[in-house]
């Protein structure tokens, strides 16, 4: 059986050159999976905020959020380290019901591998009908929670499969490294790092990757200039909770709308990077959350889950001031890190739920 570790052993990272003023992988044999997306300055957002907002539209990636640059990049290492033997395919399995397994799917679809998505049997027709539609070799239904549906991947289908590739959600170097990709973008077109970055917080692995990436792009004595805000709504503060305790927690449950975000104990190297002092986290409500997702449909036309409308949510309530010190100049960054679980109909639904 072949089956990615965890720690993956030790090479060099994600190897890219600039390519028409973007990060893009070396292998130009291979498509990649992810694309470089817009950077867009808001006006309604920076009038509200008292500072230049910018938007990296993350929603417009292959899949439809962020995962499209880690996950994508994990399965396209795994495609290239397999590529002196091109008769032996890979086949790769997430356990996932939404924005990691369609990544996968969309990555491991567009470099003609197999893929499997376990679900739990509370997951949506809808999203397991869009996870085939997107190509997926094959959709399983197991248990009631993720952790349910890993397990069961992990026990039952990759021992069987020798061509096998776990892919983890986000905690992995190769999903870091993708993630990374992001703030190289925004360095290239703002011709500079940027004041703050904002992002929304599941495990951590785009913060991972947005600090990893800042690392890069900065002297080390001015490495911790930008600040990075990670924003997660109540009732899934895994790393909210991690940062006050300085060490890893893991939730009881989840209780939040925002499910994308509920990841019950988030990547130890983000709660090594939350530690920093130039990394915050802040949390919102369901309410703001779905309000900054009804706002933003409503400023840019443009529909995201919750789980993106925790970052959104940071501006539309008026507290960016609360975790930063907010000048007139300022250039700060929101990830629109998008999301697949989205509708009108849900949108209406949550308007009525929650009385906005």
């Amino acid at each position: 059986m072949t089956v990615m570790p965890l720690t993956p052993p030790a090479e060099p990272t994600l190897e890219v050159h600039m390519k028409n003023g973007y990060i893009a992988h070396q292998d130009t044999s291979l498509p990649c999976p992810w694309i470089e997306t817009p950077l867009i300055e808001s006006a309604p957002l920076s009038k509200l905020a008292g500072c230049r907002i910018f938007l990296k539209m993350e929603n417009f990636q292959p899949s439809g959020s962020f995962k499209s640059r880690g996950i994508g990049n994990l399965v396209l290492r795994a495609v290239q380290r397999s590529s002196a033997s091109p008769s032996s395919p890979k086949h790769f399995y997430a356990s996932s019901g939404g924005n990691a397994g369609l990544a996968c799917v969309t990555a491991s679809t567009l470099l003609h591998q197999k893929s499997t998505v376990v679900v739990p049997l509370t997951t949506k027709p809808e999203m397991i009908q869009r996870i085939i539609a997107a190509g997926a070799t094959e959709v399983v239904q197991y248990g009631q929670t993720i952790a349910d549906a890993d397990a069961y991947l992990r026990a039952d289908l990759l021992p069987k499969d020798t061509q096998g590739v776990y892919v983890p959600p986000f905690d992995h170097q190769d999903i870091w490294n993708g993630a990374e990709t992001l703030i190289h973008e925004v360095h290239h077109s703002l011709g500079q790092t940027p004041d703050a970055l904002v992002c929304s917080v599941g495990g951590g692995g785009l913060l991972v990757g947005l600090c990893q990436g800042l690392d890069k792009l900065t002297p080390l004595s001015k490495r911790e200039t930008t600040k990075v805000i990670g924003v997660e709504t109540m009732g899934c503060e895994s790393f909210y909770e991690a940062i006050k305790a300085k060490s890893l927690v893991t939730l009881p449950s989840i209780k939040s709308i925002a499910t994308s975000l509920g990841c019950t104990t988030v990547a130890s190297k983000a709660l090594e990077y939350g530690l920093r002092s130039n990394v915050s986290s802040t949390l919102v409500s369901d309410k703001e959350a779905i309000e900054a997702c009804i706002r933003f449909a409503e400023d840019h036309k443009v529909l995201v889950e919750p789980a993106c409308g925790a970052t959104l949510a940071l501006v539309y309530s008026g507290r960016l001031g609360e975790v930063m010190d907010v000048k007139e100049d300022d250039k700060v960054v929101l990830v629109v890190c998008g999301g697949s679980n989205i509708s009108v109909e849900m949108m209406y639904g949550w308007k009525k739920e929650f009385d906005l």
